[in-house]
C-alpha cells in the first residue's frame, strides 16, 4: 500500500533481561551478566562460559557456551571476543534464547525496554491509512496488544474494538508476543469496506465515543 503517512516505533533496549534459576548458594533465582565470560583451554579443545552473578547474594555462576570445542571450530575473531569480555557479545549471549534453553533457565524481561515513537503530528481520524513500522533492539516478546496501547495511547478495549472493525491490519494475532520487527496499518474511519459494517445514513458508529489521540514525537 502507498501512502505518505509513515510512522516508526522503535523497542529500545533499557536492560539486560534478567537470568532465571536457581541459585546454589542462597534462595535467590535471579541472576544478572557479570560482563564477564571465561575461556578456559585444554590443549585444542576450549570450554567457553558465560560468568553470571546472583542478585541476592553475588555468587558467581557459569553458563556454559561452548564445552570441549575444538579451537578451529571457533572464528578467530569470536575468540577474541570472548577473551577480551567483549561487551557486544555479553549483550548476545545473555539474551539468547537458544542459550537459555540448552541450559535449563528462562528469561524475564521485565523493565529492560521502552517503546519510542518518532512521528509526525498525524490524526487518527484521518481517512488516509497510516502505516506503522516496528523495529526491535532487543528481542523481548512484547504483546502486540500492549504496543498498540503504548504507541496508539489507547485503552485495551479501544484496541481490540479498532483491530475488530478492520481499522487496524496486523500481520500476527493481538495477543501474539512479537520479538522481531514488523508493519502495521492504521485505518482512518470511513476507509473499511462499508459492505463489511452496513450503517444506514446518519447512524452512529460503534467508534463514535471513542477519543482518538494524535501521535506526537517521543512516547
Amino acid at each position: 500500500m502507498n501512502t505518505d503517512r509513515k510512522a516508526l516505533w522503535a523497542v529500545r533496549q533499557s536492560a539486560l533481561p534478567a537470568v532465571v534459576r536457581p541459585c546454589p548458594d542462597c534462595s535467590g533465582t535471579r541472576h544478572r551478566p557479570s560482563g564477564r565470560i571465561r575461556v578456559n583451554a585444554n590443549g585444542k579443545l576450549l570450554d567457553v562460559w558465560l560468568l553470571l552473578s546472583c542478585a541476592a547474594c553475588d555468587r558467581t555462576s557459569k553458563v556454559p557456551v561452548h564445552e570441549r570445542a575444538h579451537v578451529s571450530s571457533l572464528e578467530p575473531a569470536r575468540l577474541v571476543a570472548y577473551e577480551n569480555n567483549d561487551p557486544a557479545v555479553v549483550r548476545e549471549l545473555t539474551m539468547s534464547a537458544s542459550l537459555a534453553a540448552r541450559n535449563g533457565y528462562r528469561l524475564d524481561w521485565t523493565g529492560t525496554w521502552a517503546l519510542e515513537t518518532r512521528t509526525p503530528l498525524y490524526a487518527l481520524d484521518d481517512p488516509a491509512p497510516l502505516e506503522v513500522t516496528v523495529g526491535f533492539d532487543l528481542p523481548a516478546p512484547i504483546r502486540v496488544e500492549r504496543l498498540l496501547m503504548l504507541g496508539l495511547g489507547l485503552s485495551r478495549t479501544a484496541v481490540r474494538r479498532l483491530v475488530g472493525d478492520g481499522r487496524i491490519r496486523l500481520p500476527l494475532a493481538l495477543d501474539a508476543k512479537a520479538h522481531r520487527d514488523f508493519e502495521l496499518t492504521v485505518h482512518g474511519p470511513g476507509s473499511v469496506d462499508a459492505a463489511k459494517h452496513p450503517k444506514p445514513l446518519g447512524t452512529p458508529t460503534d467508534l463514535d465515543h471513542v477519543e482518538l489521540p494524535r501521535l506526537a514525537a517521543g512516547a
